[in-house]
């Protein structure tokens, strides 16, 4: 099927890399905070394989810095989201849901504690920028929000400590999951941290220069060669696999952090100024409705965006996310199923079934993220269909 064209206005934010990942080959293109970001390169299953084996560098410019600078910054930032923040060291990086009032998801960024009175949301598909302003000056908090020029890349995949220290020296290695060190490439200091939307480990670089950054990218790969190191982007398969959950696809305004499995981000027994602290509380005490959870339904050989979980011969939850597995046999999906139907699968009193092209398959209920392994299932061999079916269902 010809895939829809995206047209380019001001509207829509290039990048310093956009020309070169599309001299690299992306094949499509999708729009994540205004800006554009590649969908895939080789096929959804290649660039799944290539991630997982080797090294690749993406374009994450489309996580938007949302900076907030001031003796409020803190203040602010802590009134946003439901995680303790207050002994943040310098090079912490955290992983937040802002919600509001209701306790109600607004974004889920990487908070980056910059200096004393600085602080960058590195944000997930949503205008958080507003929202900060809005709140800033209604609230009269001394802080000024920004979005600076700053435009990530990201190399992922297991060889990507053997690439970073390339160019970064052994000091790369020293770099702990989820913190950051001031690293200096040719003269020029980046600030690089243990992250990324994958799996398989890797690192991010925040680019502050576009014109050092170009010449950055080309390096990575002039200097990765003999690892395979390519041109890649998030990757729904694997993400999936891992458990990483997408705002806009898993979660939205909607749901709360206790839906989605993200209790241990909500400090709610701690004295905290956030906004959302007391309804969540208080959704934790009545018992929380619905859950994200995940289920898993084996030897599905297609999936179809008008897929349904089935109890009882009712139609039940709501997929929010969905893929075939490149490892294995099995029909992989981020569901928001009623807390009571969790209950009795979980006891086995019940169980589930996914509706597909007609046809009904088992499904078993996981908690996120999944243990695939240790799950009876058949290793595939037959992967013809996962790009058929990605390119369609793919939400990044």
């Amino acid at each position: 099927m010809t895939q829809p064209l995206i047209t380019f206005s001001r509207r829509l934010r290039e990048t310093p890399f956009t020309g070169r990942i599309l001299a690299g080959g992306a094949k499509s293109l999708t729009v994540y905070n205004h800006t554009l970001l590649p969908s895939w390169f080789r096929s959804m299953e290649e660039d799944y394989w290539h991630l997982v084996e080797h090294v690749q560098v993406w374009d994450v410019s489309c996580e938007r810095q949302v900076q907030l600078t001031g003796p409020d910054a803190y203040k602010l930032v802590q009134w946003m989201t439901p995680r303790d923040l207050s002994k943040a060291q310098h090079d912490q990086c955290f992983y937040v849901p802002l919600c509001d009032e209701r306790g109600h998801i607004m974004n889920d960024p990487i908070a980056i504690r910059i200096s004393d009175d600085t602080w960058w949301l590195s944000i997930s598909d949503s205008d958080i920028y507003l929202w900060a302003k809005g709140l800033a000056n209604g609230a009269g908090l001394d802080v000024e929000v920004t979005q600076p020029r700053v435009w990530p890349i990201a190399v992922q995949g297991p060889k990507s400590e053997i690439l970073m220290e390339r160019l970064f020296g052994e000091e790369v290695k020293s770099i702990r999951f989820f913190r950051y060190k001031r690293l200096t490439w040719r003269g020029y200091e980046f600030i690089v941290a243990r992250s990324g939307w994958s799996g398989q480990g890797g690192f991010e670089i925040y680019i502050d220069n576009a014109e050092v950054g170009l010449d950055l990218w080309d390096e990575l790969f002039s200097r990765g060669e003999d690892l395979q190191v390519g041109h890649g982007c998030p990757n729904n398969i694997e993400r999936m696999e891992s458990g990483l959950l997408s705002f806009g696809s898993d979660m939205d305004y909607s749901h709360t952090p206790l839906q989605c499995g993200l209790d241990r981000y909500c400090h709610l027994d701690a004295d905290l100024p956030s906004m959302s602290i007391e309804a969540l509380r208080a959704q934790r005490d009545a018992g929380v409705e619905s859950r994200l959870i995940g289920l898993v339904a084996p030897q599905v050989p297609a999936i179809s965006g008008h897929s349904q979980l089935i109890i009882n011969d009712e139609p039940v939850g709501e997929i929010m996310s969905q893929c075939l597995s490149a490892r294995f046999d099995a029909w992989l999906g981020f569901v928001m199923l009623d807390s009571e139907h969790i209950d009795a699968l979980k006891s086995g009193s019940e169980e589930i079934h996914l509706q597909c092209y007609d046809e009904n398959y088992k499904a078993v209920f996981s908690e996120l993220p999944y243990k695939l392994e240790e799950m009876d299932l058949t290793e595939r061999e037959d992967t013809n269909n996962l790009d058929d079916m990605g390119l369609a269902l793919e939400q990044t």
